[in-house]
């Protein structure tokens, strides 16, 4: 799994390709902990759009880093979540722990504010 990272009015925008899973999940940590460690007030999207599978050890890091996020009074926010991770994350009771968006322009502009 690769993740692509890039900037955007002050927003890091996440794009992880692949699936979430086994040892790709510490290249979702390795690549999402930097963003969160190195920022006063972490604003982060996450583009799930090239996402196909994410397991409970991929989502027990997104929870993580939105802790970390929060400590910090950053903000997570995702956009493009498939149906499969959508279920997941409802089965796994999370569905309000992260902010939904329905595209990256909409995400960029409410962590923006």
């Amino acid at each position: 799994m690769a993740t692509q990272i890039r900037k955007q009015n002050g927003i890091t925008i996440l794009e992880p390709n692949g699936k979430i899973a086994g040892t790709a999940v510490s290249k979702l940590r390795e690549a999402i902990s930097p963003q969160i460690l190195f920022s006063d007030v972490p604003r982060i999207v996450i583009n799930f759009e090239h996402v196909n599978r994410i397991d409970s050890s991929g989502l027990s890091t997104l929870m993580e880093a939105r802790v970390a996020a929060s400590g910090k009074k950053g903000r997570i926010g995702v956009i493009n979540v498939g149906k499969h991770i959508k279920n997941l994350v409802a089965l796994n009771w999370l569905v309000n722990r992260f902010e939904y968006f329905e595209s990256e322009a909409a995400a960029v502009s409410a962590l923006s504010a």
